[in-house]
């Protein structure tokens, strides 16, 4: 049997950007070139995208680390390194994306859309960007910018309107393989089944609505016993909960008591969820030893102002009706919860300015580190407020005192790999 799996950590980096070229022109009859050395290429992204077919996480189990193709160099004849491929990761509609050490939302993938998780680092600049009327033959190139990478935590959270909870072998399983072109394995289990699943409910022309049948839940699944607690997190996107159970008292299980039970183990994993709207169903009434049972269950459920209804999944009474009146009551229920980003990236800080590399050539002052790397990296030149943040990060690291102790003047050139200014004291 395929295992289910819902929840995985990974690793992924995204290409590096590569390296500028140092080269000059060098052609018969031809006496000075000059610099014709091409950039870099920009390294892959890692890209996430929906893939319909996938019900589970089980492709990251074995594979933790996902790298991005790193870009080419650059060449002589103003050639361009190639650019490095995406690297394109499958994820199943639903999975949400996370940080995985603040546990915020990065992304949720609940529609068809791709989203970039990790951008790819820029190329650096050949030595034909440098030339200028006084500076006819630079001597140097830049060094590409690294990818971005993360440690992320996947969590499917399955799409489904309508989650069918209750406690094993009360037919949650029969119910959906009969209202649905779904197939679960169904057996008179007293234990779980392992894992969820889904199945689309049509009543009509533009009438339809998923459903999942939540693996069987039991008592101190909240705190960890048994499986239910790892298919908890299903039911969070429900709009509407069916709480189906056993009246026929077959197995002597008193209804009422597995229906407080069932609450009990939702309030504790969630008190939206307790919350949320909810339908009773009173199942296998076809084999009820006694009427008690579904007394009792009704009298209890009317006090707490919830509809009951009666069913039989196994000989198809009441079905339809009961998927009419869920399909009435999604109406009047707001749509399927998406979740929203919340994570917000930390914004690098400067070190010490005696951990900068500065070499001097002419009139240009290349600076570089790797802190230098990483705080470029994300800054966007052409926004203001990303400008600002970047000079404040360079005057905190005491970059311009030290330059000035080197012997910068007014109006040489500051070189930061792919980004320069005229130095004004």
């Amino acid at each position: 049997m395929a295992q289910f799996v819902d929840k995985v950590r990974i690793f992924v980096q995204a290409g590096h950007g590569g390296h500028g070229c140092m080269s000059f022109r060098r052609e018969k009859y031809i006496a000075a070139g000059g610099p014709d050395g091409g950039d870099g290429g920009h390294g892959g992204s890692v890209v996430l995208h929906v893939d319909t077919g996938m019900t589970t996480l089980m492709d990251f189990r074995y594979k933790r680390k996902y790298s991005a193709e790193n870009g080419g160099n650059g060449a002589g004849s103003n050639m361009k390194g190639r650019n490095g491929q995406n690297l394109i990761i499958n994820v199943p509609m639903g999975t949400v994306v996370r940080d995985a050490e603040t546990g915020d939302v990065i992304k949720d993938m609940s529609d068809c859309e791709d989203y970039v998780l990790a951008k790819g680092g820029r190329g650096g600049w050949g030595n034909q960007h440098f030339a200028t009327p006084t500076r006819q033959a630079p001597r140097f190139a830049k060094s590409g910018l690294p990818g971005e990478s993360y440690d992320v935590e996947l969590e499917l959270k399955l799409l489904a309107d309508v989650g069918l909870v209750g406690f094993p072998n009360v037919g949650k399983s029969t119910l959906l393989s009969v209202v649905s072109g779904a197939h679960p394995k169904i057996a008179n289990y007293h234990f779980t089944t392992l894992f969820p699943n889904l199945g689309v409910i049509y009543l009509g022309e533009g009438e339809s609505f998923v459903m999942a049948d939540i693996p069987g839940i039991i008592e101190g699944a909240s705190e960890g016993v048994g499986l239910g607690h790892d298919f908890l997190r299903h039911i969070d996107r429900c709009r509407l909960i069916v709480h189906v159970v056993d009246v026929s008292g077959i197995e002597g299980r008193d209804p009422v008591e597995d229906f407080i039970t069932i609450n009990d183990e939702l309030r504790q994993y969630s008190e939206d969820l307790a919350n949320r709207p909810m339908i009773v169903v009173a199942n296998k009434i076809d084999i009820m030893q006694d009427e008690d049972n579904l007394n009792r269950l009704r009298a209890y459920t009317d006090g707490l102002g919830l509809p009951l209804y009666e069913m039989s999944a196994a000989t198809h009474r009441g079905t339809k009706e009961l998927m009419r009146v869920v399909y009435d009551r999604l109406q009047e229920l707001p749509p399927i919860t998406i979740y929203e980003p919340e994570y917000v990236k930390p914004l690098p800080e400067a070190g010490d300015s005696q951990e900068l590399t500065i070499e001097h050539q002419d009139d240009i002052w290349f600076v570089s580190s790797p802190w230098m790397e990483r705080l470029i990296a994300d800054i966007n030149f052409d926004d203001y407020e990303s400008r600002m943040y970047f000079d404040r990060q360079l005057r905190k690291c005491g970059l311009f005192e030290r330059l000035e102790e080197l012997g910068i003047q007014k109006g040489d050139t500051v070189s930061i790999y792919d980004f320069e200014f005229d130095y004004e004291p």
